[in-house]
């Protein structure tokens, strides 16, 4: 599924027109990145949990050359399925 047809979807579960629907998809969207880049949690309860992991730096291997090298401290998006969602899935 892409964009446009989440936003179909949205468009036609919600009763909204299409342009409502994405205007819709792209808050929750944009909520969801600002409150990761804020550092927060984003929990939907039934769907899951976003959140910001912190990567410890560590020494990698350039693939080209096979030489170590350092590989920085990061931080990197994450989600954690809820229970709910984890069961919608195996029972398709």
């Amino acid at each position: 599924m892409n964009k446009r047809v989440l936003v179909e979807t949205v468009a036609a579960n919600a009763g909204l027109d299409v342009t409502s629907a994405e205007s819709a998809v792209d808050a929750v969207v944009g909520a969801i990145s600002a409150a990761l880049a804020e550092g927060d949690k984003v929990i939907i309860p039934g769907f899951g949990t976003f959140e910001v992991r912190h990567r410890s730096a560590r020494t990698g291997r350039n693939p080209q050359t096979g030489e170590a090298m350092d590989i920085a401290a990061g931080k990197a998006p994450a989600f954690k399925p809820a229970t709910a969602l984890k069961h919608a899935v195996t029972s398709v």
